[in-house]
C-alpha cells in the first residue's frame, strides 16, 4: 500500500502490554490473545489490516513483551515480530524500537485490544478513511465524540478508538525507551495544528476492563448465543459466548466462557468471564 507521492504505508499492532485491569484473566493469557466472539483480539486486528491490503512481515509488525512467547507463537510468520526485553516500552517506545523496520514509511498503529465493529463489513469505511488523501505529514486519529468534549484525554472533542496514522518525520526520532504516543507525538502535533480526528461511526470497546471486555463479547454474539462448534452445551445458554472445548452443564447468561472452560450442572453464571474450571471474573 502506498500513500502520498508513492510513499509506503506499513502497520504496527501493539500487543506488548500487561493488561493489568483485566487481571486475573491476564495472568494466564496476554490481553492481545483474549478472545472476543471466540476470536483472539490480535487476530481481529491482523484481519482488519489485511482488509486494507496490509499483510505479511514486510508490511505488518507486532510487538510483544508480557507473556511474549504466546504472542510470538500466535503471530508466527504472519507479521514481523518485535520482542521487547524486560518491561513493555509503551506505545511510543514500541514504535521507536521498530524504526529500522518502518524505514521511511508512514505507519498505521493499532492497539491489539481495540474491538471495532464497523457498520459495513471490515475494514469498513472509517478505518480506510485514515488513509484517504493523507498528506504524509500530519497525524490522524480515529475517534468518537466524547460524552464530555472538554474532558482530559480527548482530542477535538473525541475519544481515541484504537488506531492512529503517523508520518515518518515524527517516527524517525522516537527512541526505543519507555514512552506513550499521546505525549510524544499526538499532543505536540495537536499544538502545531497537525492533528486530525477521523470520525468512527461503528462500535468500539477498548476491552481493558472486565465490563468492557464482556460488552465487546456480547456485541459480537448479537442477540443470541455464540457457541463454538467444538463446545458442549447440555445446559442453558442465554446471550453468551462459549469457546472451543468448553462445557456447559448448568446455566450461563450474559457471560463469556473461554476455550476449555467448564460450568457444572449446579452452577448459574451471570455477567462473568469463566476461564478453565476454577477462575470466574465478575464483569458487572
Amino acid at each position: 500500500m502506498t500513500g502520498p507521492a508513492g510513499a509506503g504505508i506499513c502497520a504496527v499492532v501493539l500487543a506488548a502490554g500487561e493488561g493489568t485491569r483485566l487481571r486475573p484473566l491476564t495472568e494466564r493469557l496476554p490481553k492481545a490473545l483474549c478472545p472476543v466472539g471466540n476470536v483472539p483480539l490480535l487476530d481481529r486486528a491482523l484481519a482488519r489490516l489485511a482488509g486494507l491490503g496490509l499483510t505479511g512481515p514486510a508490511s505488518v509488525a507486532v510487538n510483544a513483551c508480557y507473556l511474549g512467547d504466546q504472542i510470538v507463537d500466535r503471530v508466527g510468520s504472519r507479521a514481523h515480530l518485535s520482542v521487547e526485553p524486560g518491561s513493555p516500552l509503551g506505545t511510543a517506545g514500541g514504535v521507536g524500537k521498530l524504526r529500522d523496520w518502518i524505514a521511511g514509511r508512514g505507519v498505521l498503529v493499532g492497539n491489539a485490544d481495540a474491538y471495532l465493529a464497523d457498520p459495513a463489513a471490515p475494514p469498513g469505511p472509517d478505518i480506510a478513511a485514515l488513509l484517504d488523501d493523507w498528506d504524509g505529514d500530519s497525524v490522524r486519529l480515529l475517534g468518537q465524540p466524547a460524552p464530555d468534549p472538554t474532558a482530559p484525554g480527548t482530542f477535538d472533542g473525541h475519544v481515541f478508538t484504537g488506531f492512529s496514522l503517523l508520518p515518518w518525520r515524527l517516527v524517525r526520532d522516537l527512541p526505543a525507551v519507555f514512552g506513550d504516543l499521546v505525549r510524544a507525538l499526538w499532543r505536540p502535533a495537536e499544538a502545531d495544528g497537525r492533528l486530525t480526528v477521523v470520525p468512527y461511526r461503528g462500535t468500539f470497546y477498548d476491552t481493558g476492563t472486565p465490563t468492557d471486555y464482556l460488552a465487546a463479547n456480547l456485541h459480537a454474539a448479537g442477540d443470541g448465543c455464540l457457541v463454538d462448534p467444538d463446545a458442549t452445551v447440555t445446559g442453558r445458554c442465554h446471550r453468551s459466548v462459549v469457546g472451543a472445548g468448553a462445557t456447559v452443564r448448568g446455566e450461563v447468561t450474559r457471560s463469556v466462557l473461554w476455550p476449555g472452560a467448564t460450568v457444572g450442572v449446579d452452577e448459574r453464571l451471570h455477567d462473568v468471564i469463566r476461564a478453565g474450571a476454577d477462575l470466574t471474573v465478575p464483569a458487572a
